[in-house]
């Protein structure tokens, strides 16, 4: 498991990179609808909030297992914006 820092730093950076990589897709696509794009932006910063809500959370019982879950669900949603942006 990840320390608490190092996870908050990753979904950061994946989030953020996720967030450039569709703004770069509507820079580069001029002709495409931006409401694609804009609909993955919006999805990767409720997703980030969504995270971060969870891992701020004072009352868990086995810390190691919810920071591992919070760690698979990032995985998972971040995988899921990737293959989404590859769609545009």
């Amino acid at each position: 498991m990840a320390n608490r820092r190092t996870l908050k730093r990753d979904m950061n950076y994946v989030f953020g990179d996720i967030i450039e990589a569709a703004y770069l897709h509507q820079i580069t696509h001029p002709d495409e609808d931006p409401a694609k794009s804009e609909k993955v932006v919006d999805e990767a910063i409720s997703d980030f909030d969504e995270l971060i809500g969870k891992m701020n959370q004072k009352n868990v019982e086995n810390k190691k297992q919810h920071f591992k879950g919070i760690e698979e669900e990032f995985e998972a949603k971040a995988t899921n914006l990737v293959e989404k942006i590859n769609a545009l």
